[in-house]
């Protein structure tokens, strides 16, 4: 099989062409024998030579937008950038420098006097250079270097040398460096491997528009309409362009961008389709008066308005988020000279240069942070509406939520390619700039809402936040509210922020520090600026032969050797990308198998730089020597997934749906996720239907039902919202009946039912569920008839209180049953997700009343009353002693539609993930769940942080927290999984073991252990992700290892009927024992460190099949049951007796943990797939 060639392979060079247009000198004497000084010529005919996939027709003419120009003038030098976009969107950047030649022969012109005399003309010629990247200052200042030069093409042979040998860092913290004497040029790194490197001073934009006019143009490209852009600068046209696309992120323009247009090329502006283009201003009035429903922006003047109109006439940015952002936008220095003009002036170029740099380094990011915040504040509540399994974006569910002022910008944004893609992002839960920026400007009240899952309902804090529209922060919609805490309420933090700039260059060997102090007055949550590393490249060679190449690409593998070695071990992002490029450029050596091993390097250091493609093809292309001592070394070629970025819009369904079908759509509505749940939905609709489906026009009534009344909105006067709690929300309202205390409406929260009484302010509180007694249905007499009424008694009155409900009351009496009925359950089992599951079953039960218009639909209903039903099967007093120990439970798989087992559980301190901030983190609670999948808990508040963060698709056996920044993560697949605790994402494999990874143990926290299968146990250094020792253990199966007084010991399994049997082993240490339990075993066994020859204590448990795991705090031992029973044990060591027996799950227990030894947490089984949290004594 041939090989693709490798340049299909390699990331691109920084150069990819240079071309030198202008006229031919032939053409020049022919046109120009009586010379017509400042005349423009379109003539660009010359040799034009460009790779072959690059189309660039259309090059001269982009060169010279406004002609070629002969002059009897010397003009100077001036340069604007171009975009080329291909018919696939790729996007190559073109900076073009324009300067003047003599031309090299008399020419005569007339002086009126009928005598003639010889002048010296001057022809324009463009210089072109064109790369894949938007480096467009560094390409600047390379071009500025050849206009030095007295003979041109001379010196653009050898710039083309020079520049074609620059590698262009990798996206994170290394930048580039390379020197065009007297200049040092430096090449940026990209932000993330989605961001092109800015390497542009982005303030331009600000200084060109007010915030409100900035706004208008987000606002016009968000909603993909034709954008124009005039000025009478051509470089300023991509320059403001090119930042108004960065300022987007993390959306994606995906339509034609040319944004500069030439002369001739104006009828480009009549597309139909959405664009982004930009020209001269001298034609900002033909084209305003002869196109329509253009937005016109005027760069010189600052104006944005539409063509044949007024006003623009385009939606708004939701107010609050503009808001929020005009406040940041005059937070900003945007001045060098003001920050400079205090300080002493730098006499070396250079050293001016890079202070320079980092101070517009600075700028841009914090500019970047408030574009990133704007962004997030408009687009913040998207995720909540997503249903990740099915790939589906409920819109119509979204738009609801949404204010009705901020409605139209909504509908016409979610309508486009750009908003399409950033939701493929959002469904394969991508962890870029925006989420992260999300998931740390939640507020309380949504980290709040993600303890448990509710139906969405306006809280009373919402209510009053809406009434009090004078604040800010108050105008912000229902979830959006919450996006920017304490806005307003603080004082802006100005923080002064050391950047430093190290550069190492390798003709010295010391590395230069540059120390450069920015004060920033950005908010809390903007993170400070990291240290960022240059490396300095040889001396470029002056010419293309190879022996001057070969000399080069040996002295460059070289200085990144030495690089490597100079890096800590603990700073793995810098370490990954000096490997990158040392493989890169082995790569292009032809040292194959040295490129591997560097590549190889990233699994440990950073696996998000791993060049797939071009390992493949590495493997592939080994000769067969190198491919015999490659099968010697570990694997180098690893496979990865390519995700799924489908997305489909929920739609109503056209036919009659079975009980699979149905679930997938209700679902895919996000209506309910939980799988049970809607089995009995189904049951309820098809009660008395002889044909087991669901018709589409009942499935469309419920969902119609459902959506109303999530968008209902009860108006509640204030002295009634200052009443209840902040969270509580108000799911059920009754018509207007009589009741024993008067003439009112009876509303039913999460917490409580409630009158609100006709002719009098406030309300009166019927009861708490939790204080019910009795509900029952009665009838009471009016006029002859005897009318249908609800008595409910309460633990706090000695009197009932009764409504005359009529036909409702048979629905009340069922929905209030299952919501007492929740509240007990929730109560006893002190979890918090039962009372959020009969809440959604008391909507449902709403719902299926409402539209099965029939005399059965209670009876209907009642199919959906699950608590209030199986009380009556279960007991609902919880043991004395579990109730006592038993602190709080959560559920890992609230998003998911089936409970998952829960696999592993591990509890990092506070500092893990905060190690470089000012102020500590919360501690969390990292959980493992079936499909290699971990989600992230905050232990202080118990909210979910991180709902997924997928690490292979095994099985995963064992988790650690090693150092103050990595969890390390065993699984099936033989693989070590590394997280960053502050990223949330997993960047970094150890791939040392051949066998799936059992156990982990820390006895010195730099230097961890794990263990495999097959009996290797690996000594690590966590800072350099190497194997400092290999042991070797003869053993059927090591299950894991654990580390006291020094020895190592370790745990194997043995085989019981053809199935592995695992030990569960805990350590005492002040008595000096080892227990022991297993799964086919009523029993423990207590062993002697000290002396493994004294016999065996066995320890009875009276009742028990089999010991699942174990665990010691302080001085007790906690084993659990393998029974589905799922008993959690706690045993004296000293006495040997059971203190406690207590049960919480309903499924077997698979991991305990401990939580700095005030509280143990258990895992069990899919069947109940929750997690206890209990309390030590």
């Amino acid at each position: 099989m041939a090989l693709t060639p490798i340049s299909d392979h390699l990331p691109p060079a920084l150069l990819e062409a240079c071309v030198v247009l202008g006229a031919s000198h032939d053409r020049l004497k022919e046109l120009y024998q009586v010379g017509i000084p400042g005349e423009k010529r379109n003539n660009t005919s010359g040799d034009i030579s460009v790779p072959k996939d690059i189309d660039l027709k259309a090059l001269p003419h982009l060169c010279f937008p406004d002609g070629l120009q002969v002059t009897n003038e010397l003009k100077e030098e001036r340069f604007h950038f171009l975009v080329f976009t291909d018919v696939f969107g790729n996007r190559t950047h073109g900076v073009v420098m324009q300067y003047y030649r003599l031309i090299m022969y008399p020419i005569l012109c007339c002086n009126g006097h009928g005598s003639f005399h010889s002048t010296r003309l001057y022809s324009a010629y463009g210089f072109c250079v064109i790369s894949k990247y938007p480096y467009y200052s560094a390409l600047k200042d390379c071009m500025s270097w050849t206009s030095r030069l007295s003979d041109m093409e001379e010196r653009v042979k050898e710039f083309t040398a020079r520049l074609a040998l620059v590698p262009v860092p990798p996206p994170g913290p290394l930048h580039v460096m390379f020197s065009l004497p007297p200049l040092n040029i430096v090449l940026p790194a990209r932000e993330d491997e989605d961001c092109p490197p800015v390497d542009l001073d982005l303030q331009i934009s600000l200084l060109c528009f007010r915030p409100q006019q900035l706004l208008q143009v987000l606002s016009s490209l968000l909603q993909e309409q034709r954008v124009v852009l005039f000025s009478a600068d051509w470089a300023q046209l991509t320059l403001v362009a090119e930042s108004l696309l960065l300022f987007l992120k993390p959306m994606s323009w995906q339509h034609p961008y040319v944004p500069v247009l030439a002369s001739g090329m104006l009828d480009f502006l009549m597309a139909p389709t959405a664009f982004l283009m930009g020209c001269h201003s001298s034609h900002y009035k033909d084209v305003a008066a002869e196109t329509d429903d253009l937005i016109l922006i005027h760069i010189d003047a600052g104006t944005v308005s539409r063509s044949q109109c007024d006003t623009v006439g385009l939606p708004e940015i939701p107010i609050a988020a503009a808001d929020c952002f005009t406040q940041r936008c005059m937070s900003l220095q945007l001045h060098f000279q003001l920050f400079q003009c205090q300080r002493s002036s730098c006499s070396d170029i250079n050293e001016q240069r890079a202070q320079k740099r980092a101070w517009q380094r600075s700028l841009n990011m914090d500019i970047q942070k408030i574009m990133l915040e704007l962004m997030v504040n408009i687009f913040r509540d998207v995720s909540s509406h997503l249903n990740f399994e099915h790939r589906v974006f409920n819109s119509e569910e979204f738009l609801k939520t949404r204010e009705p002022p901020e409605m139209l910008f909504y509908k016409m944004v979610l309508e486009t390619h750009v908003f399409h893609f950033f939701l493929k992002d959002r469904l394969n839960r991508k962890m870029d700039s925006f989420a992260r920026m999300e998931l740390h400007t939640r507020s309380e009240m949504q980290k709040l809402k993600c303890m448990v899952v509710n139906p969405r309902r306006p809280t009373m804090q919402e209510i009053q936040a809406r009434r009090t529209g004078c604040h800010p922060e108050a105008m912000l919609n229902k979830r959006l509210g919450m996006s920017l805490p304490n806005l307003g309420d603080h004082p802006q933090v100005t923080r002064q922020t050391l950047t430093k700039i190290l550069i190492y260059d390798p003709s010295k060997t010391q590395t230069h520090t540059h120390s450069l102090i920015l004060t920033r007055s950005l908010k809390h949550h903007v993170c400070p600026l990291k240290c960022m590393r240059v490396f300095k490249l040889p001396e470029l060679p002056a010419s293309l032969s190879l022996l001057s190449i070969q000399r080069f690409y040996n002295e460059l593998i070289l200085q990144l050797g030495k690089a490597i070695f100079c890096v800590p071990p603990e700073n793995s992002a810098l370490l990954a990308r000096f490997c990158y490029l040392r493989g890169l450029i082995n790569t292009l050596c032809s040292r194959r198998l040295e490129a591997l091993r560097d590549f190889q390097n990233l699994y440990k250091t950073d696996t998000s730089l791993f060049p797939t493609q071009l390992v493949a093809w590495l493997v592939d292309s080994l000769l067969l020597e190198e491919r015999q001592l490659a099968e010697r070394r570990p694997e180098l070629k690893r496979l990865f997934l390519k995700p799924d970025d489908h997305v489909k819009k929920f739609e109503l369904p056209r036919c009659c749906l079975a009980r699979e079908a149905f679930v997938r759509c209700v679902q895919e509505s996000g209506i309910v996720k939980d799988g049970p749940t809607i089995q009995r939905l189904f049951d309820a609709l098809t009660d008395h239907v002889d044909e087991k489906q669901v018709d589409p026009t009942l499935f469309k009534d419920v969902y119609t039902f459902w959506k109303e009344a999530e968008a209902q909105d009860v108006d509640l006067p204030p002295e009634v919202v200052d009443r209840l709690d902040n969270n509580e929300c108000v799911y059920k309202l009754s018509s207007c009946v009589k009741t024993s205390h008067g003439v009112g409406k009876i509303a039913m929260t999460q917490k409580r039912l409630f009158l609100l009484q006709e002719g009098r302010p406030g309300l009166w509180e019927i009861t708490r569920f939790r204080d019910i007694t009795e509900v029952k249905i009665s009838s009471s007499p009016f006029l002859l008839l005897r009318v249908p009424s609800l008595c409910i008694r309460t633990a706090c009155r000695a009197e009932g209180f009764e409504a005359n409900l009529k036909t409702e009351t048979g629905l009340w009496d069922l929905v209030i049953r299952e919501m007492w009925a929740g509240r007990r359950m929730a109560d006893q089992h002190k979890d918090p997700q039962y009372m959020a599951q009969a809440l959604t079953n008391m909507l449902l039960m709403d719902a299926v009343a409402g539209c099965l218009h029939s005399q059965r639909s209670i009876g209907s209903a009642s199919k959906l009353a699950y608590f209030d039903r199986i009380k009556h099967e279960v007991p609902m007093m919880v043991p004395e002693a579990t109730s006592q120990t038993l602190k709080h439970k959560i559920n890992p798989s609230q998003d998911l539609a089936e409970p998952q087992t829960v696999h592993v559980l591990l509890y990092t301190p506070g500092q893990l993930s905060c190690s470089d901030t000012e102020e500590g983190g919360n501690p969390k609670l990292w959980v493992a769940l079936s499909g290699g999948r971990v989600v992230v808990f905050d232990a202080a508040s118990w909210s979910m942080l991180q709902d997924c963060i997928q690490v292979g698709n095994a099985q995963l056996n064992c988790m650690l927290g090693v150092g103050q920044d990595q969890v390390w993560i065993g699984s099936q697949d033989s693989v070590i999984y590394i997280v960053d605790p502050r990223s949330m994402s997993c960047n970094k494999q150890l791939t040392e073991h051949r066998h799936e990874v059992t156990g982990f143990a820390v006895y010195n926290p730099e230097q961890p252990y794990s263990c495999s299968a097959e009996g290797i146990i690996l000594l690590w250094d966590a800072s350099s992700l190497t194997v400092n020792r290999q042991l070797l253990l003869t053993c059927d199966r090591l299950s894991s290892i654990q580390i006291h007084n020094g020895m190592l010991w370790c745990c194997t399994c043995y085989v019981l009927n053809t199935s592995w049997v695992r030990l569960s082993v805990c350590v005492c240490s002040q008595l000096g024992q080892l227990w022991t339990g297993c799964p086919d075993s009523g029993e423990l066994c207590v062993w002697h460190t000290s002396d493994a020859k004294r016999p065996v204590k066995r320890i009875p448990l009276p009742g028990i099949s089999g010991v699942n795991c174990m665990i010691r705090v302080k001085d007790q031992v906690g084993g659990c049951d393998q029974d589905l029973r799922s008993l959690v044990l706690v045993v004296d060591p000293g006495s040997h007796a059971v203190q406690k027996e207590l049960q919480a799950h309903s499924d077997t227990i698979h991991t305990l943990c401990s939580a700095e030894h005030r509280y143990v947490l258990s895992g069990s089984g899919r069947r109940d797939g929750k997690i206890a949290i209990w309390k030590v004594d």
